[in-house]
């Protein structure tokens, strides 16, 4: 039976859509459409590669998407305009439009919910209590680094250049016996090497096999132990390295988002 997860974090193909915007540097008044369309397929291609269930309204988005590049690509045809203001025909509708205002709105409520949340999260450090020694809590940051939050679609980003660098999608040349193994066996092994080290462990080297079951089943696992919050997941800059940590119990816990 193939391991079905649905991973709640992915908020809809907008979200999607932003970070692809926001990780390439794209003006969102002007969207290359063939570029953000290959980009957005191509994390659409991943998720179902990993079997991860993917819903209806990416696959609209997609079709969308595919429907506004086949519009620019069609040739503009001359016409001729007798008596007709030329600013009544200058302005020419821009199949684009329709997305962007969609991705306008949907930023401005994701920045609201973001701010939201960041005043939640100052009300929740206010007690009515004498102030307490939490010395012993806290972690040591080194100075001038700090971590960024490392969202899902890192996650796919880094597993899309860890298939490029193993080359898996090049048929290999030796046989290899086939040997199964679960995700919670997976899970299990990742935890105890993670502990062993006692501290952070580069997301490429939890991949000691080339064989492409093993890498799979491996990342799902990683994904599951982030659901169960039970390992931290950093990434110091953007398109840095990720890293991973277990979570020491009573410590506090970062996760992804």
């Amino acid at each position: 039976m193939p391991y079905q997860v649905k991973i709640d974090a992915f908020e809809g193909p907008l979200d999607l859509l932003l970070h692809l915007i926001n990780r390439l540097e794209i003006d969102i008044y002007d969207i290359p459409v063939a570029q953000i369309t290959e980009q957005y397929l191509i994390y659409i291609h991943t998720m179902k590669e990993l079997k991860l269930d993917v819903a209806s309204e990416y696959l609209v988005m997609a079709a969308t998407l595919l429907a506004i590049k086949s519009k620019m690509l069609l040739p503009k045809h001359e016409e001729e305009f007798e008596d007709v203001d030329p600013l009544e025909t200058a302005y020419e509708e821009d199949p684009r439009d329709e997305l962007v205002e969609r991705l306008i709105e949907y930023r401005k409520y994701k920045e609201a919910a973001h701010d939201l949340k960041t005043m939640e999260e100052e009300r929740a450090l206010m007690y009515t209590k004498p102030p307490s020694d939490l010395s012993d809590f806290t972690k040591e940051v080194q100075p001038g680094k700090k971590d960024m939050n490392v969202s899902l679609y890192d996650m796919l980003a880094a597993f899309q250049k860890l298939m490029r660098r193993k080359k898996l999608q090049r048929p290999m040349a030796t046989k290899i016996t086939r040997q199964e193994i679960s995700i919670e066996t997976r899970m299990t092994q990742i935890m105890e090497e993670l502990k062993h080290l006692k501290g952070r462990r580069n997301f490429t080297e939890l991949f000691p096999f080339p064989a492409k079951d093993h890498i799979v089943v491996t990342f799902l696992a990683i994904l599951e132990l982030m659901k169960r919050k039970e390992v931290n997941v950093h990434q110091q800059e953007n398109f840095g390295d990720i890293l991973i940590e277990a979570v020491i119990e009573g410590a506090d816990v970062g996760g992804y988002h």
